[in-house]
C-alpha cells in the first residue's frame, strides 16, 4: 500500500477526488496504525509515517470514498496516570464523517473489572465487534439551497426525533419510515408547514452507541445522548445505506426542509461520550489519548463527571476544543444546519471546576465568523455543583428556560407563587435576560420536552410510571409539578377528560402567547402519551413513537390556529420589558380580578391566583424596514383555580370595547362570535381556563 507523508490538517479522513489524507491526534502515542478493511472484513495495517503537532498522518493515493478504516494506537497502558492505549483495541476515528455498523459487544472492549478496574487488558482483538469509520465522498450540489434565516424573534421550535416522528406514519413509504428520507417526505414536510413551526430541533443525530446493559434487557438508547462520532450522522436513520449514503441522505433532508422555509437545529452532546467511566468500554477517545480527551480526577484512573454519564470531554485541551469547533463548523458549512441546542451546556463552560461565563468555549464561538451567526441554544445546567445557570449565558445565546417550565406548571396546577414570577415568565423573563443585552428570544420557553412527561401525561399523571425501563421505577424525575385533574392515569370519566383537554389548551395558549421562543415537543399537539413514562430514553418502541392514526384532531387544529394567531400579532413576541419598572411601562399592566392594579415592584410577593395582563399594541418598535410596528391591545385573563371568576374589563375611553377572541373552554381560535365587553363590565372566566380579549386599534 503506497503511503505518502500527507498533512496533519485537516484532521480525519479527507478524500480529495484522487486519494485520501488521514490524520489523527494523539499526544501519548508511540506508533499509530491505520487499519483498512475490505468488504469481507479482512484487515490491512499501515503505519502512519509522520507526526506533526501530535497529529499522526499519511496520504494514501489508492484509497477512495467507501473505504472502511479504524486505528490502533501503540502507547502506554497506565490507568493510574490516565493512559489507556492498547493496540488490540480497534478504534473509531473521532473525525469520522460516516460510520458503518453497530457495536457487537464483547468483554474485550471492557479491559477493567469491578475487582481490577485498572486492567490490564486481556489482549483479545476487538476489531470484529467495532463499527468501522468510512471515507466519504464530500461532494453535494447545494446550489439550490437557500437558508431560511428566520429572525430569532419569529422562531417556533419543534423538538422531534427523526425516527419517532416518522416510524408509524401511514403515508410515508415503509422503507423510508424512521429515516432522514422519511422526514424529507412531502407528507412530513406538509404537516410541519401546516402546523406553522419555523424550525425542527432534532434529538441527537451524531453517531450513537446502544449501551450493552440496555441491549441485554431488550432496550435501546432511543434519545441518543451517547455520542461516539461528532461528525457522522447516525447510520440507523439512513434508508439508503451506511457506506456514506447517510451523509448524502441527511443533506437531502436539510435541503428539502429549507425549501419549505424550515430551519434545522441539532441537539448536540459535547459534554460526554458513550465510553462511560473507568469501567466503560474503549471505542475511540479512551484508546487514542485518554488523558487529553477527558477530564480526569486527581487519581487519574477516574473521570470527572458533571454530566451524569460517567465522563466529561476536556474542553480545556486545545485539541479537544478544536475537535468540538471543527464539528460545529462542519455541520454548518458542509451539512447546512442552522443552529445547535447544547445538551448540559454548563459542563462546556466549566474551567477548573466552576461554570465560567467567559470560558474559552464561549470566547471562541463568539468570535468565530461561521458559528457566531447561527442559532445557539443552551441547556443551561448540568448535574455538578453550581450547574444551574439559567439566565447567565452570554449575549447571542438563547437558553432553555427551566424557570418558565416550572412556573407555568405550578401556576396551572393551582400552586401558590408570586404574581411577579408569573408575569416575568409570561413576558419573556426580562429579569433574567435584559441585563445581558438580550431580547425576549433569550428565553426558549417550554412546558414539556423529551425528558419528562408529555403534555397529555402532564395532566394525566402525578407519579411516573417507568417500570418498562427496567430500573424498578427509580429513574426519572419525581418532582414533575404535574396535576392529574383528580384521577391518576387514564379514565373514562367524561368530566375528567374534558378538564384534561382544557388544561392542555391552557398550556398551549400560555406557551404560544408568551414572549420568547416557544419550544413545542413533537406529539404534544396531537395528545401523544408515553403512558406515564417520564424518562423514555430507552424506549425505541410505541411508547415513544408518534401514533398518527390516534391523533387528537381537535387539539391539533387548536394549536395550528394558535400558532397562526401568534404570528399575526407581534405584541406577543416583539418587545422586551424592563424588569425593574414593569408597572411604569405603558405597554404592560397587571390587574387583580376587581380591576385594581398589581404593582409588581412594590408587591413582589403578591400571591397569584386569577391574574389579568394587559398588553398595549403601541409596541414602540420598528420592523426590518424601519416602519412602526403597531398591533391591537390585548387583555389576557388567567384563572387557574376551580371556581369561576368575574374580572372587570379595564379602560375608560369612549367607545372602547373588548372582544373575546380566545377562550380555552372552547376549541376555536379565534372565536367565531366572541362576546364584546365595555370598560367596567364583568367578564366571567371559567375555572381552570383563560380568555384573551382584543381591543382593535384603528389603522
Amino acid at each position: 500500500m503506497t503511503v505518502w507523508p500527507g498533512s496533519f490538517y485537516p484532521v480525519g479522513a479527507t478524500y480529495d477526488g484522487i486519494g485520501t489524507n488521514f490524520s489523527v491526534f494523539s499526544e501519548i502515542a508511540q506508533r499509530v496504525e491505520l487499519c483498512l478493511f475490505d468488504e469481507q472484513g479482512h484487515e490491512t495495517r499501515v503505519d502512519l509515517p509522520e507526526r506533526d503537532g501530535f497529529c499522526w498522518h499519511g496520504y494514501l493515493p489508492e484509497v477512495s470514498a467507501g473505504q472502511l478504516y479504524g486505528y490502533r494506537v501503540h502507547g502506554p497502558w497506565d490507568p493510574a496516570n490516565g493512559y489507556r492505549c492498547c493496540p488490540s483495541m480497534l478504534l473509531l476515528d473521532p473525525y469520522a464523517k460516516a460510520i458503518v455498523g453497530t457495536v457487537q459487544w464483547n468483554d474485550a472492549m471492557f479491559p477493567g473489572t469491578w475487582a481490577n478496574a485498572a486492567g490490564p487488558p486481556e489482549g483479545a482483538d476487538t476489531g470484529s465487534g467495532i463499527p468501522k469509520s468510512v471515507v466519504i465522498n464530500p461532494f453535494f450540489d447545494w446550489s439550490k439551497d437557500r437558508r431560511p434565516n428566520v429572525p430569532a424573534q419569529d422562531m417556533l421550535i419543534y423538538e422531534m426525533h427523526v425516527k419517532g416522528f416518522t416510524h408509524l406514519h401511514p403515508d410515508i413509504p415503509e422503507n423510508l419510515r424512521g429515516t432522514y428520507a422519511g422526514l424529507a417526505h412531502p407528507c412530513a414536510i406538509d404537516y410541519l408547514t401546516r402546523l406553522g413551526i419555523t424550525a425542527v430541533e432534532l434529538l441527537p443525530v451524531h453517531q450513537i452507541i446502544h449501551e450493552r446493559h440496555l441491549l441485554d434487557h431488550g432496550l435501546r438508547n432511543y434519545w441518543g445522548y451517547s455520542s461516539i462520532g461528532y461528525f457522522a450522522p447516525h447510520n440507523e436513520y439512513s434508508s439508503s445505506g451506511q457506506m456514506g449514503q447517510q451523509v448524502q441522505e441527511f443533506k437531502q433532508m436539510v435541503l428539502r426542509l429549507h425549501e419549505a422555509g424550515i430551519e434545522v437545529i441539532l441537539d448536540v452532546v459535547y459534554n460526554h461520550t458513550a465510553e462511560g467511566n473507568h469501567l466503560g468500554p474503549i471505542l475511540s477517545f479512551k484508546g487514542i489519548d485518554n488523558a487529553s480527551y477527558y477530564r480526569l480526577m486527581e487519581d487519574k484512573q477516574y473521570y470527572q463527571d458533571f454530566s451524569g454519564a460517567g465522563n466529561c470531554l476536556n474542553l480545556r485541551h486545545p485539541q479537544v476544543l478544536e475537535l468540538v469547533m471543527d464539528s460545529l463548523r462542519y455541520w454548518v458549512t458542509e451539512m447546512h444546519v442552522d443552529g445547535f441546542r447544547f445538551d448540559l451546556a454548563a459542563t462546556l463552560a466549566r474551567e477548573l471546576h466552576a461554570v465560567d461565563r467567559l470560558s474559552m468555549f464561549f470566547g471562541i464561538i463568539h468570535q468565530d465568523p461561521t458559528l457566531s451567526g447561527v442559532k445557539l441554544i443552551a441547556e443551561p445546567w448540568d448535574v455538578g455543583e453550581g450547574g444551574y445557570q439559567v439566565g447567565k449565558f452570554p449575549p447571542r445565546w438563547s437558553e432553555l428556560n427551566g424557570k418558565y417550565r416550572d412556573t407555568m406548571r405550578d401556576f396551572w396546577a393551582g400552586r401558590p407563587l408570586p404574581a411577579s414570577e408569573m408575569a416575568n415568565r409570561f413576558l419573556g423573563s426580562p429579569d433574567l435576560y435584559e441585563q445581558t443585552g438580550r431580547r425576549p428570544y433569550g428565553s426558549v420557553n417550554f412546558i414539556v420536552a423529551h425528558d419528562g412527561f408529555t403534555m397529555r401525561d402532564l395532566v394525566t399523571y402525578e407519579h411516573k410510571r417507568n417500570e418498562a425501563n427496567g430500573e424498578e421505577n427509580r429513574d426519572g424525575f419525581d418532582d414533575n409539578r404535574s396535576w392529574n385533574c383528580g384521577v391518576e392515569g387514564e379514565t373514562d370519566d367524561p368530566a375528567v377528560a374534558a378538564l384534561r383537554a382544557r388544561q392542555q389548551r391552557n398550556f398551549w395558549a400560555t406557551l404560544l402567547l408568551s414572549r420568547g421562543i416557544p419550544l413545542c415537543q413533537a406529539g404534544g399537539e396531537v395528545g401523544h402519551t408515553q403512558r406515564g413514562n417520564n424518562n423514555a430514553y430507552c424506549q425505541d418502541n410505541d411508547i415513544s413513537w408518534m401514533h398518527w392514526p390516534e391523533l387528537d384532531a381537535e387539539l391539533l387544529q387548536f394549536v395550528r390556529d394558535l400558532i397562526g394567531f401568534r404570528k399575526k400579532h407581534p405584541v406577543f413576541y416583539r418587545r422586551i420589558l424592563n424588569a425593574a419598572t414593569i408597572e411604569q411601562n405603558p405597554i404592560i399592566s397587571t390587574f387583580s380580578p376587581d380591576g385594581s392594579a398589581i404593582n409588581l415592584d412594590n408587591q413582589p410577593d403578591y400571591a397569584v391566583g386569577p391574574l389579568a395582563i394587559r398588553l398595549s399594541g403601541q409596541i414602540n418598535q420598528v420592523d426590518e424596514r424601519g416602519r412602526a410596528v403597531v398591533d391591537d391591545d390585548f387583555l389576557i385573563l388567567f384563572n387557574p383555580g376551580g371556581n369561576d371568576v368575574a374580572f372587570v374589563a379595564p379602560g375608560s375611553a369612549d367607545g372602547e370595547t373588548w372582544a373575546e377572541v380566545i377562550d380555552t373552554t372552547q376549541e376555536s381560535v379565534p372565536l367565531p362570535e366572541g362576546a364584546v365587553h365595555v370598560p367596567g363590565q364583568s367578564v366571567t372566566v371559567s375555572g381552570h381556563s383563560m380568555k384573551v380579549l382584543c381591543h382593535a386599534r384603528q389603522p
